[in-house]
């Protein structure tokens, strides 16, 4: 069946914001005196705030009320940093791999579990190269669970087989084939090699190319 959308992730695909996460978690985790690495932050890739939270904390235990302290703190850190974003911060080839979606006729969907996700495409400047988003308020279940991008899916009218997920995150690669979506990763093999399509980068992709590199695939 051919592919008539595509569901892109936010971060590490169309624009880069791992150090700005990093910067936000590594001031929580000084002011809770735990020690975190830019190594843990990877881990935490893809993975949903409170998730990445309770990671953080190792082990350590507090309140309901507390835990939704410390996310919102996270999350205020994360908006000041992100303030400065600009068209300039899109990773290489995103914005023309979206533009040629759009003239080909064919849908765009973001699929990220950020919650500032509108936001930050917003501030991208790319906010109208989207028919639809799923962010992190649109589902219950976030990656590795299927939610979000069947929702992105339904949200385009179009069902899993028809759709293309671009993931740079395993847990999200996990998702997209949960659901039954074709699913390109972008990064190294060892953390998206399960996906269908394996690419370095967005870089100098064309949609033609990927079309036909994803026929070949299937």
């Amino acid at each position: 069946m051919s592919i008539k959308g595509f569901i892109f992730d936010l971060d590490g695909v169309v624009t880069d914001t791992a150090e700005y996460h990093y910067q936000a978690w590594k001031r929580l985790a000084d002011e809770l005196g735990i020690p975190f690495t830019r190594e843990e932050n990877e881990a935490l890739r893809g993975i949903p705030r409170r998730e990445s939270l309770l990671m953080l904390l190792k082990g350590r235990t507090y309140p309901e009320t507390t835990l939704d302290e410390l996310m919102e703190r996270k999350n205020r850190y994360y908006l000041e940093y992100i303030r400065a974003i600009s068209p300039r911060d899109l990773l290489p080839g995103a914005r023309e791999l979206l533009q040629e979606i759009r003239a080909a006729g064919l849908k765009a969907a973001l699929g990220s579990a950020s919650k500032n996700a509108r936001e930050v495409i917003e501030r991208l400047g790319i906010a109208d190269l989207f028919d639809a988003i799923a962010d992190g308020y649109s589902v219950t279940r976030q990656k590795p669970a299927p939610d979000l991008f069947l929702h992105a899916a339904a949200l385009l009218g179009l069902p899993p087989t028809e759709c293309a997920v671009v993931e740079d995150a395993t847990a999200g690669v996990e998702a997209a084939l949960a659901g039954g979506f074709t699913v390109i990763g972008i990064g190294p093999h060892e953390r998206v090699g399960r996906a269908h399509l394996v690419l370095p980068s967005l870089a100098g992709v064309s949609l033609s190319k990927l079309l036909e590199q994803l026929s070949v695939s299937a």
